[in-house]
């Protein structure tokens, strides 16, 4: 099958990024004898130098890593939660609100971002902080090239940074804006890094002890400070069409740290893959291969019509699951034993028919209200065209490219990492001017209603879209993946996974092949909005494809001809060999290895 480039090959390490000034800083820290979580921790940080308007230092980031030592993965949860002064009372007694709307101040959670990676970099790391954030730090001081779309991020953005979002303007919009293909650089964020590391490096020379140093100057020292001041201070304009104040403090901040956890496993033929709980859609790409294990892939057209309708009313029944019983198990039973079971999955198979379902369709659960947002697909579709609203998509921003980042790892003593960072993109909400940087929005996938799985509730995480990926075979680690794409996260993975595990393809083969999506369930971004059967085919399908989905009642539609993923993955075999692929789409996307 035609691929855009080769599968990367070798023994030593290799590294799958969004784009590839974090593969090469990745590859630079193996080299310099660094292991996967010093590697993910440093490009992670570049990242969000390198992609402002995809990712930011106060945005969130899940990540699920194999420890080769220990023989054992987890998950780092970097979604923080709701302010304690956020509530359903407030938002919709108070101030009228029907959706926490999805930019500006009052949508921000307690970033989560920053403590993953701290986490992860303490726990199983080698490097002390100072070391990984050298990258960023110096990009940040220097200038680094920015791509087209960033420019044209700022662009569509300008005029509410000039009319309502002064410190944006003052960031963003400093010596006429970043010009694509141009150095741009970051001085404040830069001494922000730089603030943290020293007071770090005040803590003595431990290196844990510099990394919890650094932590407490993040949610308990001048960072929060500033968050804490700024939401005090600052009123601005929203999506909502009004202005509101932020209601984040640095109480919030000092209370969390992110929490370890065990991840969600499913086996698909042999195949054991592992997704983040409940607090975000990963379990819906598990569910889907529960419904396709009964069916027979491997002999179906991976590029064929057959295949796409199965994978997409499949993804229909899974997601209509997600929007009826997802949300933080720490507030309420999420009952994934039983979501995932066979029983319930055969039952769940029997809807899938020939034809399209343009239904919205959530299991029945003892003891469960199976609640879901029908009001979604009629909800005024003018109000997605805001810019700068929700998951700054291609469709809103009027630009191509991805929607967050996401980086794989796998060194030379068997460790894997996959992060899906994102949020506090530099559209989402101002700029705090003593940071370099804003605060994220993720509070907009709360429902105003606590009674519900995801309904905001204080302290509480919202069921975010990141969905970093981790696969096993024969108990061994085997592959970690995953893709920028919000409600499409669960949907491109399981397709690549399903041509790699059904149909033989590698890693470059699966990423490169023309994929789709739906966006028939209510979208995770304000306004909420659903489409009901709507299903896009990239381009390079052939037109029988599309007629043949049409005639069995799907709303089909041609997008771009390389407009569907985002992926990147990394993988090891029992020969030793390690592999790694990215996605071509946008030019950007790159891996690397020996």
């Amino acid at each position: 099958m035609f691929t855009t480039r080769p599968e990367i090959a070798g023994t030593f390490g290799a590294v799958g990024s969004t784009h590839w000034i974090a593969s090469q800083v990745a590859m630079a820290v193996l080299e310099r004898g660094g292991n996967a979580f010093d590697a993910g921790a440093a490009a992670g940080f570049t990242l969000q130098v390198a992609e402002p308007h995809l990712n930011g230092p106060l945005g969130d980031c899940p990540i699920i890593i194999h420890d080769g030592k220990a023989g054992v993965q987890k998950v780092i949860c970097g979604q923080g939660v709701a302010p304690a002064g956020l509530t359903v009372e407030k938002v919709k007694g108070d101030l009228g609100l029907e959706l926490i709307p999805g930019t500006g101040l009052l949508p921000a959670m307690v970033p989560g971002a920053f403590d993953a990676w701290a986490t992860m970099l303490r726990d199983w790391g080698t490097w002390k902080l100072g070391e990984v954030l050298e990258f960023a730090i110096g990009y940040a001081e220097r200038g680094i090239h920015y791509v087209p779309r960033i420019a044209a991020t700022v662009e569509t953005v300008r005029p509410l940074f000039e009319r309502a979002w002064p410190t944006s303007a003052a960031l963003w919009l400093r010596d006429g804006g970043p010009r694509a293909g141009k150095l741009w650089a970051n001085p404040t964020l830069a001494a922000t890094y730089a603030r943290v590391v020293k007071e770090a490096e005040a803590a003595g020379g431990d290196r844990v002890a510099q990394i919890d140093a650094a932590r407490r100057a993040w949610y308990e020292g001048f960072v929060a400070e500033a968050i804490d001041r700024f939401c005090r201070t600052t009123e601005v304009l929203d999506a909502s069409g009004e202005v509101h104040g932020g209601v984040l403090t640095g109480e919030d901040m000092a209370r969390w740290r992110a929490p370890v956890e065990s991840p969600l496993a499913y086996n698909y033929r042999g195949t054991t893959v592992l997704k983040c709980g409940a607090w975000s859609q990963g379990p819906a790409m598990l569910q889907t291969l529960a419904i396709l294990q009964g069916f027979d892939l491997a002999a179906m057209d991976p590029l064929g019509a057959e295949f796409a309708h199965h994978v997409v009313e499949a993804m229909k029944l899974a997601f209509a699951d997600r929007e009826a019983y997802y949300g933080d198990p720490d507030f309420g039973e999420v009952p994934m034993e039983t979501l995932l079971s066979e029983a319930y999955n055969a039952e769940r198979r029997k809807l899938l028919g020939r034809d399209a379902s343009l239904e919205l369709r959530p299991g029945a659960l003892p003891g469960h209200r199976a609640w879901v947002d029908h009001a979604a697909a009629h909800r005024a579709q003018k109000l997605s065209e805001v810019a700068g609203v929700g998951e700054p998509t291609v469709s809103r921003l009027g630009v191509s490219g991805a929607d967050t980042c996401h980086v794989d790892v796998i060194d030379r003593w068997g460790n894997m990492v996959s992060a899906t960072p994102s949020g506090g993109w530099l559209q989402s909400s101002p700029a705090i001017p003593d940071l370099g940087f804003c605060l994220g929005t993720r509070g907009q996938m709360f429902w105003l209603d606590e009674t519900l799985p995801n309904g905001l509730k204080p302290g509480k995480r919202p069921r975010t879209t990141l969905s970093p990926g981790m696969a096993l075979r024969d108990g061994r680690p085997w592959m970690a993946f995953g893709t920028p794409g919000g409600e499409q996260q669960d949907q491109w993975q399981p397709i690549m996974l399903l041509r790699m595990l059904d149909h033989g393809l590698n890693i470059q083969q699966a990423i490169d092949a023309p994929s789709f999506h739906t966006e028939h369930w209510p979208s995770s971004f304000w306004p909420r909005v659903a489409r009901p059967g709507k299903v896009v085919l990239e381009g390079r399908y052939g037109p029988a494809v599309l007629e043949e989905l049409k005639a069995r009642g799907h709303k089909a539609e041609l997008g771009g001809e390389w407009s569907e993923g985002r992926l990147s993955a990394v993988r090891q075999e029992p020969d030793g060999q390690i592999f790694a692929g990215a996605n071509p789409r946008g030019m950007q996307g790159y891996a690397a290895g020996r």
